[in-house]
Parts: structure tokens; C-alpha cells; sequence
């Protein structure tokens, strides 16, 4: 078996980790987005509940929380499958340190700019929608790469719940070859391949709301 049979087949694995690390993506960035969002309304009790939130699932690992979530709610009637399982547990914890992420970017928007959009007559949703959002956005393009690549790495533990992701096609692959430096090295080559796809798709987002002629350093 040559390094390239051994690519393949770990690449089967593959379309499942990108399926993993996408949809816990985008339960962060939807997660993230409505508790900043939610927070510059500045409505008490909610900022109570918003801020109990990123307090606890930032300090919780990704691991407890996805066995509470797969192997604990069953015991109450509620099966979750594995993939959803990811997204609650993965998912939650990327959007309540996404949420810390937009929101200091929300923080950096020119609080003049605010002041002359309620001197025009906006509203507060109007504001936060026209204005702050897309700023944010520019602002947030860095941290939010630094999530992206957490929860690309925290992904493989999808095979402790079943999901036949790269990580659990290499266990099988090592335990039958005993080839595992080549096996983990092969494996660290498409995580990379991985994480520049995900990179290329935050870029693209930058360029999205860059400033025309402005360019950073």
C-alpha cells in the first residue's frame, strides 16, 4: 500500500469532517451573530440570560458537553443523532466565543457614525442592520478565522459518537497496517487542505465587505 492508497482511503472520511466542521460552523456564526446582536439591544433580563450563556458554555469542554448531549438525553426520552449532537455541543461553545468575538467588533464601530443614523430618524434594528453589522463584520474577520480553525480541530470528536469521519477511518487503518506515522501524517495533510477551503471561504467573505480602495497591511 502506497502513501496515495493510503490518502484515499482516508479521504473517504473526508466529506464527513468537512459535513462536521461546516455545520458546527454554521450554528456558531448563527448562534454568535443573534447573541451580539441581542446584546446591543441592551433589553436587561436578556443581557442576564446572554451573559449566563457565553459564561457557561465557553467554560464547558466540547467533549462533556457532546457525551451530556448524545449519551445523557436519552436517558430522558430525547434521542439526539450524532450529527446534531455535534452541532449542539461543538456549535454552542464556537457561537458563545463567537459571540465575545462580534461583539468587540461591534464595540470598534465609530460610535459617531451611530449617533448621525438616530439624528436621521433609524431605528435601533435599522442601526445595528445597516451600520454596525457589516463593520462588524470586517472588524470580526480574524477572530473569527481563530474559531474556525478550533472547531476544525476539535471535530474528530465525531467518531466518539459514531460519525465515520477521517479520524475514525485512520484508527482502522493504523490498527490494521500498523503504518501510523504515515496514517497521521496523511491525516495532518488533509486537515490542512481542509482548513485552507475554510480560509479561502472567510476571505471571500472580507472581500465582500472590504472598503473599496482600502486595503489592510
Amino acid at each position: 500500500m502506497t502513501f496515495l492508497d493510503i490518502l484515499s482511503l482516508l479521504a473517504a472520511g473526508a466529506g464527513y469532517t468537512v459535513l462536521v466542521t461546516f455545520s458546527c460552523i454554521a450554528t456558531g456564526l448563527v448562534v454568535g451573530l443573534a447573541v451580539a446582536m441581542a446584546t446591543r439591544l441592551h433589553i436587561g433580563a436578556l443581557d442576564v440570560v446572554l451573559s449566563v450563556f457565553t459564561y457557561v458554555f465557553r467554560g464547558i469542554p466540547v467533549l462533556v458537553l457532546l457525551f451530556i448531549v448524545f449519551f445523557g438525553l436519552p436517558a430522558f426520552g430525547m434521542s439526539v443523532p450524532p450529527l446534531v449532537s455535534m452541532m449542539l455541543s461543538l456549535g454552542l461553545i464556537a457561537g458563545a466565543y463567537l459571540a465575545e468575538v462580534f461583539r468587540g467588533a461591534l464595540e470598534s464601530v465609530d460610535a459617531n457614525e451611530i449617533v448621525a443614523a438616530e439624528a436621521m430618524g433609524m431605528s435601533r434594528w435599522q442601526i445595528l442592520v445597516s451600520i454596525e453589522l457589516p463593520q462588524m463584520l470586517r472588524f470580526a474577520v480574524p477572530g473569527m478565522i481563530n474559531e474556525f480553525t478550533t472547531v476544525l480541530k476539535y471535530s474528530p470528536f465525531a467518531y466518539t459518537v459514531g460519525i465515520p469521519e477521517i479520524m475514525k477511518h485512520a484508527m482502522v487503518l493504523a490498527s490494521t497496517t500498523l503504518r501510523g506515522v504515515e496514517i497521521y501524517f496523511a491525516i495532518g495533510l488533509l486537515y490542512f487542505a481542509i482548513y485552507k477551503l475554510m480560509l479561502a471561504g472567510v476571505r471571500a467573505i472580507e472581500r465582500h465587505y472590504a472598503i473599496p480602495g482600502f486595503h489592510r497591511d
